[in-house]
């Protein structure tokens, strides 16, 4: 029952960013989300995208970090995963 995040290292307009995750339910964290003011067009199927430089605030409000690797197996392990559909 956390709220997760992981590094930052995921590259995209000119920016780095981390994944953050709830490995108990979307209402957690979309809850955690709108208290810290990360905005909805940030959610992407199971998971918001979070700039690096929110990365040390998310973890002072209390997201766990963890790898990408154990961010996608707890996940995977609460039922949360949402995969991208092939094309």
């Amino acid at each position: 029952m956390a709220i997760l995040i992981d590094p930052p290292r995921w590259p995209a307009h000119g920016r780095r960013w981390s994944h953050l995750v709830s490995d108990t339910s979307y209402a957690e964290l979309h809850a955690f989300a709108a208290l810290w003011g990360v905005p909805m067009r940030g959610f992407d199927r199971d998971h918001y995208d979070v700039p690096e430089e929110r990365y040390d605030e998310l973890v002072a409000a209390g997201a766990v970090p963890v790898s990408s690797r154990e961010l996608v197996a707890r996940l995977i392990a609460a039922g949360l995963r949402r995969r991208k559909r092939s094309a």
